[in-house]
């Protein structure tokens, strides 16, 4: 009889609370490789969403959502999975230049997405 396979389960990270879950498709912005677990900001122009870094001025300096599955989109625009309310560890968000855990805890205080 042979040695059975062994693997090894990684729970998932992201989540930290009770706190409901409201996720929405919406279109991520070409370009990007993101984990989940990054935080997004709306591109004002189009509507799209990219990694938000604090020195952009086309409306995604400013967080609104964190990306609920990785993505890759070098190749193009792609739909993708938003949260819009929750509760997520810090440790588990990719950020984007210029954002620090403190800044986007604030700036997502008010969506209902709460960082611990």
């Amino acid at each position: 009889m042979p040695n059975p396979e062994r693997n090894t389960y990684q729970p998932d990270q992201l989540l930290a609370g009770d706190f409901p879950i409201i996720k929405r498709p919406g279109v991520i912005a070409a370009g990007q490789v993101l984990a989940r677990g990054a935080v997004l900001g709306e591109v004002t122009a189009s509507g799209e969403y990219k990694l938000s870094a604090s020195a952009a001025s086309d409306g995604s300096q400013a967080p609104v959502v964190i990306l609920d599955a990785a993505v890759d989109t070098t190749g193009g625009a792609l739909p993708g999975v938003l949260m819009l309310t929750g509760e997520v560890r810090g440790t588990e968000l990719q950020l984007g230049a210029g954002h620090t855990i403190a800044s986007v805890t604030k700036a997502l205080r008010p969506f209902s997405l709460f960082v611990r």
